[in-house]
């Protein structure tokens, strides 16, 4: 900071109001500042600016390791936060360090305030965050006082699903089901009843939710005779329904000729042109404003928790569903 004031013919102090967006320096010499600090490549530790203010403007984000859509979510968040003017301060939880340990995290950086993307926490520790931050849980359903969630309209994502394999003439429908993951029961209720709208009788397998569960879940599909063996999928995800596509080719199958697939949450690799999933759209750009909008209008406008209101869900068709046609006879 000395080097800096010297470069820009001040004192230390006013570098110091510069760079902690204090009053008491000029626009001329908060130019001329910023100006010798990029010329020496100086960063400002931003952590202990933030020590005498009484708000930090960060927002701190907990998530996964287990799925390719929260890196899109996060994205967005980013995207959003900076729009606002708030910092996003990330904290992973992994198979070696817990979501409790992740949100201890964030607390420590004085956070204030608190996305949680895809939660598996109790209910309880979830109400225990929010009596000390403004709280938001993404893609997850829950009803708690005091706390804002922020999630895609997954039940009528997984109609839009349903509705399109039936409308290419196809009855024998399985759901690779996703279990308790956030959004499973959801989604599984979604299918169950699109089915029985249409008449059709509900078939699930758990799939999981990487690709190697999916592939699991494929080998049990492709040992099935081909009367029993379903003509469609809807995977609980993305990344399972790829592990099931890259499995059933593997044993010869050809999607859709065989086996129309589809997924859910339309992950980057989805559209891959060797790859090209049906799937259900989620807007992660909307997510992350949307979450970033409750925080910024509790932290600064003092509201309460809102009821949360789902963003729309899109089919995306690709090239893994077809209509149905009369398929080979498979030993």
């Amino acid at each position: 900071m000395e080097d800096v004031a010297a470069r820009a013919g001040v004192s230390r102090a006013l570098v110091s109001i510069v760079f902690r967006d204090a009053p008491g320096a000029s626009a001329d010499t908060r130019s001329r500042v910023r100006a010798a600090a990029d010329e020496l490549g100086y960063e400002p530790d931003r952590r202990a600016s933030r020590l005498g203010r009484s708000r930090t403007r960060m927002i701190g984000v907990v998530f996964a390791f287990d799925g390719d859509f929260h890196a899109e979510v996060v994205d967005g968040l980013y995207t959003a936060a900076e729009q606002f003017g708030y910092e996003i301060v990330l904290s992973a939880s992994t198979r070696r360090r817990s979501e409790d340990d992740a949100v201890r995290a964030v607390l420590a950086e004085r956070c204030e305030g608190a996305v949680l993307i895809g939660s598996r926490l109790p209910t309880r520790r979830i109400a225990e965050l929010a009596e000390r931050v403004p709280t938001v849980v993404l893609l997850r359903h829950l009803r708690l006082a005091g706390v804002d969630t922020v999630r895609t309209d997954e039940r009528a994502g997984m109609e839009l699903l349903v509705d399109h394999l039936a409308g290419l003439g196809h009855q024998r429908i399985l759901h690779l089901d996703g279990g308790s993951a956030p959004g499973a029961a959801q989604r599984r209720q979604a299918y169950r009843e699109a089915m029985s709208r249409r008449g059709l009788i509900p078939r699930l397998l758990t799939g999981g939710l990487d690709e190697e569960s999916g592939a699991e879940a494929a080998d049990l599909i492709a040992r099935a005779g081909p009367d029993e063996r379903p003509t469609a999928i809807t995977a609980f995800n993305d990344r399972c329904a790829l592990g099931v596509l890259h499995r059933l080719r593997g044993n010869g199958f050809e999607i859709p000729e065989d086996l129309s697939l589809t997924g859910f949450d339309d992950i980057p690799a989805a559209g891959h042109r060797h790859l090209q999933l049906t799937t259900v759209h989620q807007d992660a750009d909307q997510l992350g404003r949307r979450a970033i909008v409750r925080l910024r209008d509790r932290l600064e406008q003092g509201q309460d928790a809102e009821p949360a209101v789902p963003v729309p869900a899109r089919l995306v068709i690709r090239g893994t569903t077809a209509p149905l046609r009369v398929r080979r006879r498979r030993r």
